[in-house]
């Protein structure tokens, strides 16, 4: 941060603490976008990670919310991140039955193929889950990515 630095400021990025890294990863389970923002504004990573290696993308993957997952691709997080068990949003997305999310994730330009530590694709999570919208959806935007060739955010 250079001499003279607002000390404020230096102790305030520094404390991107597991309290404010929790307080985001909720905002985005319980689709507060305000949170969300003001975290972010804050200069909360949104890429954090939780104990257990969970995003913000995880979580508003896991749980459907559309307009925080589109918030937080604009913002340009890792659509691919792991957590523990090697899952990525996209995982968790496909494990649920969240159509408009995988679609979203994939035309972002999230992997297909990451392997969990149940050595599982997306793809073969939403098989596993007899998530057939799901499988409808991920054929279709990854078509229509290779179609076009360019991501459709």
């Amino acid at each position: 941060m250079g001499e003279g630095g607002n000390a404020v400021q230096d102790s305030a990025v520094q404390t991107t603490s597991l309290e404010n890294i929790e307080a985001l990863l909720e905002a985005a389970r319980y689709d507060d976008m305000d949170d969300t923002v003001s975290l972010a504004s804050a200069g909360v990573s949104l890429d954090s990670k939780d104990s257990q290696g969970r995003t913000a993308l995880h979580m508003a993957s896991a749980n459907g919310h559309l307009d925080i997952v589109e918030y937080l691709i604009s913002r340009g997080v890792d659509l691919n991140a792991t957590n523990e068990e090697m899952n990525t949003p996209l995982h968790w997305a496909c494990l649920n039955g969240h159509v408009e999310v995988v679609k979203k994730l994939i035309f972002a330009g999230a992997n297909l193929s990451v392997l969990n530590s149940y050595e599982r694709t997306p793809i073969d999570e939403a098989v596993t889950r007899g998530k057939m919208d799901v499988l409808d959806a991920i054929n279709a935007a990854a078509a229509q990515v290779e179609l076009t060739g360019v991501s459709m955010s």
